[in-house]
Order: C-alpha cells, then sequence, then structure tokens
C-alpha cells in the first residue's frame, strides 16, 4: 500500500511539472537586459520612396537624423538623463526645416503654423503636452515645462504662449517657422481641391504625393538611461492644411506618447485621428503589461493587424526597459534611427 501511495505521489509530482506553463525562448530573450541604456527616433512615416528622392536629399536626411540622435547618445552615455536627451534629441530635429515640426512645420488652412508637442515621463507616468502654440520656439520644451512647472498636462493657443513667455521659453516671430516648401505644398493642396486639372502621369503623383503626405512628419524619440527610466517625446507642425483648431495625435497621452518603466516608451507618427481612436502608443504598453508580449509582439500587432483594420497608416518607435527597440510602420518608409550602448547606429528611410 506505500508503495502504491509512493508511486501515486511521483505521478502527481511529475504531472504538474509538466503542466507548468514555460516560458518562450523570444520571451526569455526578451526579459534580458540588452542595452544598458539606448535611444531611438523618428522623423515621420509615408509614402517615402526611393524613386523619389534624390541622392542629396536622402543623405541630408540621414545625416541629420544622424545628428540629432548623436546628441541623446552623448547625454545617456556621459550618464545624463533620458527626460534630457529625449528633449535635446527633438530640439535638433525641431530646428530643421526638413520635419514637420518647429521651423519646418506645415502649413494650416489660414496659412499660419500651429504647433503641437508632448512628453511623458515612464518613471513616475507625468506627462506634459501642448496643442495650437505659434510662437514658442520649442514645443518640446514647452510640453516638458507644463509637465515640470504646472499643475496642468496639457495647454493650448494663446494660454500655452502666455505660460511659456512667463517660464522664460524662447518667444520667436510667427514668420520664424515659414518655409518655402512647406507653403507651396499647402498652395498645391489647396489648388487641387479646387480645381480638377488636366495634368500629365507626372504632375499628378506630385500632387498626389502632397495630399498623401499631408498627414505626416512628425518627429518623435524614447530613450531609457543608465538608471533604468524611460522617457518619450514627440513634437509635430500637424496636417497641411488643418482648419478650425484641429489637434492630432501628437499631444495626447497614450496616443502620440506614452512611456512606463514597467513596460516601454512610445512615440508615434501617421494619421493621428486613427492614432487617437487606437490609443496607439498606450495600447502597445498595455499588451505588454497584461498579455505578457515582447515589445516587438505587441509594436506589430497595434500597427500592423489593430491599426491598419481601423484603416490608419502611420507607425512608432518604441524602445523597452531592456533596451530593446523597435521600428514598426505600415507605410512605404519613415525616417528613423537608433543607438545602443555600443555606440551602434542605424539609420534608415524605406520600408526593408
Amino acid at each position: 500500500m506505500k508503495k502504491h501511495l509512493l508511486i501515486l505521489s511521483f505521478l502527481i509530482v511529475l504531472l504538474g511539472c509538466k503542466n507548468e506553463i514555460t516560458p518562450s525562448s523570444e520571451e526569455k530573450r526578451d526579459a534580458i537586459k540588452q542595452n544598458e541604456f539606448a535611444i531611438i527616433i523618428h522623423g515621420g512615416a509615408g509614402t517615402i520612396l526611393k524613386k523619389n528622392m534624390s541622392d542629396e536629399k536622402e543623405a541630408e536626411y540621414k545625416a541629420k537624423l544622424e545628428e540629432a540622435i548623436k546628441v541623446g547618445y552623448a547625454i545617456l552615455n556621459n550618464g545624463g538623463t533620458s527626460q534630457d536627451a529625449v528633449l535635446k534629441t527633438i530640439q535638433v530635429m525641431e530646428e530643421s526645416p526638413l520635419f514637420n515640426a518647429g521651423k519646418g512645420a506645415v502649413f494650416t488652412h489660414e496659412e499660419t503654423n500651429e504647433l503641437d508637442a508632448s512628453f511623458m515621463d515612464g518613471k513616475t507616468l507625468n506627462a506634459g503636452a501642448v496643442a495650437g502654440v505659434t510662437n514658442v520656439k520649442s514645443p518640446i520644451e514647452l510640453a516638458i515645462k507644463i509637465m515640470t512647472d504646472s499643475d496642468h498636462v496639457m495647454l493650448s493657443g494663446k494660454g500655452a504662449s502666455v505660460f511659456a513667455k512667463d517660464k522664460g521659453l524662447e518667444i520667436v516671430d510667427p514668420s520664424y517657422f515659414y518655409t518655402e516648401n512647406r507653403f507651396k505644398s499647402l498652395q498645391r493642396i489647396k489648388a487641387s481641391a479646387k480645381t480638377e486639372l488636366n495634368r500629365d502621369d507626372k504632375k499628378a503623383a506630385f500632387y498626389d504625393a502632397d495630399i498623401k503626405n499631408s498627414k505626416f512628419g512628425t518627429v518623435g524619440c524614447v530613450a531609457l538611461d543608465k538608471n533604468g527610466n524611460i522617457s518619450a517625446g514627440t513634437s509635430t507642425g500637424g496636417m497641411t492644411n488643418k482648419r478650425w483648431g484641429r489637434i492630432g495625435d501628437a499631444p495626447i497621452i497614450g496616443s502620440g506618447t506614452y512611456a512606463n518603466n514597467k513596460t516601454c516608451g512610445v512615440s508615434s507618427t501617421g494619421w493621428g485621428e486613427y492614432f487617437i481612436r487606437g490609443q496607439v502608443a498606450y495600447d502597445i504598453s498595455a499588451q505588454m503589461e497584461y498579455q505578457q508580449k515582447t515589445l516587438k509582439e505587441a509594436t506589430s500587432d497595434v500597427i500592423q493587424n489593430k491599426l491598419t483594420k481601423l484603416g490608419g497608416t502611420g507607425g512608432v518607435v518604441a524602445l523597452d526597459k531592456n533596451g530593446n527597440m523597435s521600428f514598426e510602420f505600415n507605410t512605404a518608409g519613415m525616417y528613423r534611427a537608433s543607438m545602443n550602448d555600443k555606440g551602434d547606429l542605424v539609420v534608415k528611410i524605406y520600408k526593408e
């Protein structure tokens, strides 16, 4: 009898061991610290095709992406905070006319520039955002200042400008944001909306590209510092020809930007209305937290499955608590770059 009980006990233990949930090899890899610190950026997603890009313009974009990310990398490598790295990196892109943020912001229907930005701290879940400002040189700096120096998360329009001035941020004449290229894009879109032109294929493609890309060009950055803190930020001029004070996803926490030290940081770019409806940035974090998905699994599901089914286009850059990085987009291209703690640099534009 004792012998039978002993055998039965052994079988119960054996069956119990077999029923234990064993993590996949991918989950095991994801649990390992990949990078002590890392940084990842985007400069917008859309119909970016090599056949439409000159060698000179491609080199210009790649050089600016490299310049921007190296600024953030140097801060992280020297023990600086992810907040500072995100701020300084995005400011490089805000000051470049190449991107739809800051100096290169697109024009509204009324031929003005209205700027949006947001920032989130993964350690505290504190956040700041700004929408519709016209005279603040660095919207991302204003978003961070709203987070650190006010009781609010989002300010907009004239009130946000007053706050920026009170806090000593640089105020510029709205003409600072004027660029001939962006202004001409607005005029082409207005013209194409009014008149059905007799166009040859080349000219038609030129107009169509303007319309398709009128929703894209946002810049963003996610960084993980040596203390394990994640920060994410996003800055944009919004959509060309936007009207009625339209606000997209970039200043919406959970849509355009999200950061949580428990999971990841995310910055989005694309057709903002769909990113808002899908709460894209937060959904990636939620899938990691509640479904134990890896960063790659979560970003792929949200962008390639859920966003695409909604009809949305665009992408994200994301970075998890272990230093894993993900570029995910459902468009023809996305200006993007990353650097890990070893200094390995990746700069890409097209889908590969």
